[in-house]
């Protein structure tokens, strides 16, 4: 459309060009006479609704007069928010994030629409239109980044979970970003905050963040478990968190016993399992209890047989690999707990590679990953990679060079792709310890990759 034209004279046009009245493009538009009247004739600003009808009836794709319709309703006229909102909605569904964007701009520095674009940035977040509420969240946090509000917290935190991906470095400064703003939030949304974040620092082996959060996280749940006896007494109606408020206090443990594996103080780790294997103490019997406390039971059991592994006791495998052939959610991390074990105590585990072969052909394709039951999609895409380095070690120790270093190319082609830099290393140093018996092409493939890498 030429800059010098209005929507209105678009239309005057193609009413003359069509010999039209404004009765019969009202039909054509499904739009009575008297509303067609007003907006030609410059006495009421069309709707977003009114605009889309009226596109369609001159042939013209959807959203093709949204930024003179932001120009003409919302820079020349005063911003008026019951045009605002479903012209909003309307960009959202039409992927029309720049016009979403001049929007943001001109309500910006105005405090009063702050809650009101955080409302419809939580519906495009609850329906799965990221990218618009994003946009809208930004636009909130900035307005209000001296109001040191609720609203300002949980934008951050929105923040945080939507620009998690694959890449780690991205995920780091993320929640690096989010971190301060966890105090700011809501007491119980406190808990399901410090949960993600821990998940994510866990999945960098940040352990250090880790243990801070999960200590953080365990002390909080304690206090809420008090205020929730107390209201339930009083019988007031309280905010609930997003799982049973046992979940979280069980939970710390859990994360402080991965802490503690991790820095390989098995003993502790152990501790902190039987710890959260208890959950006698738990008196409702509610069907969510009863799933977590069933949930929770298993996992903890799990890692004592995991703990036991690191100790050198090679008699809990078979236990361990029955309970991850019955609950396959854990199949990815059980088998990278058996790996990376038998590769410390030389344990011979042939037999389960053999019959976890399918799993571990689908970790080396996996290219869009999904969260896996409590596991988020970075957990997953960080402990495949993980697995496969940890094959790539075992095969490449007993000889079996060829599919050693298949596994190792994987391990490191994904690791580029996670921007890894940790991970990267650790793989090609064990390159470089096997380089010796690694035929021509697999170098070759070992340099491209690098060069990709820079």
């Amino acid at each position: 459309m030429h800059p010098t034209t209005t929507i209105r004279t678009e239309l005057e046009g193609f009413l003359r060009r069509k010999g039209l009245n404004f009765s019969q493009l009202g039909r054509e538009a499904g739009l009575n006479p008297g509303t067609v009247s007003s907006i030609i004739n410059g006495n009421r600003v069309m709707a977003v609704d009114q605009l889309d009808r009226m596109t369609a009836v001159l042939g013209l794709p959807q959203g093709y007069y949204y930024e003179q319709y932001i120009q003409e309703s919302m820079v020349d006229t005063v911003p008026d928010w019951r045009r605002i909102k479903p012209f909003l909605y309307r960009c959202a569904e039409l992927d029309k994030l720049d016009c979403i964007r001049q929007i943001v701009m001109l309500l910006l520095d105005n405090l009063i629409y702050s809650p009101l674009l955080f409302e419809v940035a939580e519906d495009f977040f609850n329906e799965g239109r990221s990218e618009a509420a994003i946009l809208l969240y930004e636009s909130v946090a900035t307005s209000e980044r001296r109001q040191h509000s609720e609203r300002l917290a949980f934008c951050h935190y929105r923040l945080f979970t939507l620009r998690l991906g694959e890449n780690q470095e991205d995920n780091l400064l993320a929640a690096l970003q989010f971190e301060p703003f966890v105090d700011r939030l809501d007491e119980i949304d406190q808990l399901d905050a410090l949960r993600d974040l821990a998940n994510t620092f866990r999945s960098m082996r940040r352990w250090d963040k880790v243990d801070k959060i999960a200590k953080d996280m365990g002390t909080k749940a304690k206090i809420q478990l008090i205020n929730a006896q107390q209201d339930r007494r009083r019988e007031e109606p309280t905010k609930k968190t997003k799982r049973p408020l046992f979940v979280y206090l069980a939970l710390s443990n859990l994360f402080r016993g991965a802490v503690s594996d991790a820095r390989g103080d098995h003993n502790e780790a152990l501790e902190f399992n039987y710890t959260y294997a208890d959950l006698s103490w738990v008196k409702e019997e509610d069907e969510e209890t009863r799933y977590w406390v069933k949930m929770l039971e298993a996992w903890a059991q799990a890692n004592i047989w995991v703990c036991k592994l690191f100790y050198g006791d090679s008699s809990v495998i078979k236990d361990y690999v029955a309970y991850i052939e019955q609950n396959r959610n854990e199949t990815l991390t059980g088998l990278l707990n058996i790996l990376t074990a038998a590769n410390q105590f030389d344990y011979e585990v042939d037999d389960i590679i053999k019959k976890f072969e399918n799993e571990i052909l689908s970790y080396i394709q996996l290219s869009q990953p999904a969260s896996v039951g409590v596991y988020s999609k970075e957990v997953i895409t960080e402990r495949a990679d993980r697995l496969l380095f940890e094959l790539a070690k075992y095969n490449l120790k007993k000889g079996l060079y060829v599919l050693g270093f298949s596994y190792l190319t994987n391990a490191l082609h994904k690791s580029i792709l996670l921007n890894n830099d940790s991970f990267i290393l650790d793989c090609v140093r064990l390159f470089e310890k096997y380089r010796e018996f690694s035929s021509i092409e697999t170098q070759t493939e070992y340099w491209n990759l690098l060069k990709e890498e820079e």
